[in-house]
């Protein structure tokens, strides 16, 4: 089959305007770096107005949208519900700095929902992996902590060791038994060397670990499903390893920013029969708006302050019209028991279309999913690790990428990512997107 004209580049005089002067101001002309589409090259959009499964960018180019804000659009964009939460929240103001009922109703909720038994809530989800990390420190007395390589759990300085999505670099890997190197420039080499690294889906590599050093460890920190380095889907054997953690005295903190209320009303916990200590959470928590929350086992989380004596504050945590726009969302979330499994299909035959249309053009592709979470690999694969990831044709993912977006397709601009459909992605949608996908494809096969 012969590939299909190539698409023309749409005129995108705004968005280029806005990025110039955005880069006089700005620091790489974006509020976060994957946006800059470094990776993939081109001007990124600026975008507009959403609605839907839909974007609309400055120039007036409408693009079905696989990104949902990164993950909290799961009810799809401007969500009526949502929207008028936020509407009757604001007519009573929009920070107080003082307590509010809405945050007490989102913490019965959450906790509900997820098992866990308090939560006190930040305003991102940096700001729920630190704090966490603060309060196993406190509450175990020890001062390192266990991540795994290509787990990305915000810009934290400790945390900014060997981690994932835009910070993926082919550097040589470390020995298993030691720290690493921080990813980002500006982090001592001090503060990173209390973060040692496993690698993730390497049972034996944690134990081994944890066998030397475990005594000395606060908390062992992970992604459930990776997200940052491409969907990775753990093993039963490496989710048995990593509740043997526990045994060494080693809080269990799950990093459910992402996951949390994506792939089932309780999270990835729920899914995949997960007990940690502290689950982290943010995205879809706060349906849009900026929020995190941290919480777990009371007698854990009774250590933070005004109760303990670690200590953790923010202006804005609890923020009223944040709090209106979780609830909103959670409850929707209740009310549609069925919407998990429709985005499990969707999802489930976006990845069967996404696999045919590549082996049709001869690109070869590993497609690794789970629930409405997806990463197209640009390679044979499997892919189960941040090694493995690691392995993919970046330059064919950018190509392909720019392929989709030409044609109206909004993918995230990252191999290193996972993209994200809502409750909004239908029928129409998906045929869309894989006719778009094969001609990508098939233009990708014709550039070799």
């Amino acid at each position: 089959m012969t590939a299909p004209p190539q698409a023309a580049p749409p005129v995108t005089t705004v968005s280029q305007e806005l990025f110039a002067r955005a880069r006089r101001v700005t620091p790489g002309g974006v509020n976060s770096p994957v946006r800059a589409f470094k990776s993939v090259g081109g001007t990124p959009r600026f975008i507009a107005s959403a609605s839907g499964a839909f974007l609309t960018d400055a120039d007036g180019h409408r693009l079905l949208d696989y990104i949902g804000s990164w993950g909290p659009m799961i009810l799809g964009h401007d969500h009526a519900g949502v929207r008028q939460a936020l509407v009757e929240a604001a007519q009573s103001g929009t920070s107080f700095g003082a307590p509010g009922w809405r945050e007490v109703a989102l913490a019965e909720t959450v906790t509900r929902l997820t098992g866990a038994q308090k939560v006190r809530f930040v305003s991102s989800g940096t700001e729920a992996t630190m704090s966490a990390l603060r309060l196993a420190r406190g509450y175990t007395g020890r001062k390192y902590i266990l991540k795994f390589r290509g787990n990305y759990h915000g810009h934290a300085d400790g945390l900014l060791v060997e981690a994932g999505s835009g910070l993926m670099t082919d550097a040589a890997a470390l020995g298993h038994l030691g720290g690493a190197a921080p990813s980002s420039a500006g982090v001592p080499a001090e503060y990173a060397a209390l973060t040692l690294v496993s690698e993730y889906n390497d049972p034996a590599a944690l134990d081994a670990l944890l066998a030397a050093r475990g005594h000395e460890i606060a908390a062992v920190i992970f992604e459930p499903v990776v997200g940052n380095a491409g969907v990775l889907i753990p093993t039963p054997e490496f989710l048995a390893a990593l509740h043997r953690s526990r045994k060494r005295g080693a809080l269990l903190i799950a990093d459910e920013v992402m996951t949390g209320f994506r792939l089932a009303l309780g999270g990835a916990t729920e899914l995949l029969g997960l007990t940690p200590d502290l689950s982290c959470w943010g995205k879809i928590i706060g349906g849009g708006l900026p929020v995190g929350a941290y919480g777990g086992r009371a007698e854990v989380m009774d250590y933070v302050s005004p109760q303990g004596p670690v200590y953790q504050a923010g202006t804005l945590s609890g923020n009223p019209l944040a709090m209106a726009a979780g609830l909103a969302t959670l409850h929707a979330l209740e009310a549609d028991p069925g919407l998990y499994g429709r985005l499990e299909n969707y999802t489930a035959r976006l990845a069967q279309g996404l696999l045919a249309a590549a082996a049709e053009a001869g690109v070869v592709v590993c497609v690794n999913r789970v629930g409405s979470m997806l990463t197209v690999f640009f390679q044979a694969g499997p892919v189960a690790s941040y090694q493995d990831a690691a392995h993919s044709d970046t330059a064919a993912f950018a190509a392909w990428f720019q392929g989709l977006l030409a044609r109206g397709v909004y993918w995230a601009p990252s191999q290193f990512e996972s993209i994200f459909v809502s409750a909004a992605h239908g029928e129409t949608e998906l045929e869309a997107t894989l006719s778009v996908a094969r001609a990508a494809f098939l233009e990708l096969r014709g550039a070799r």
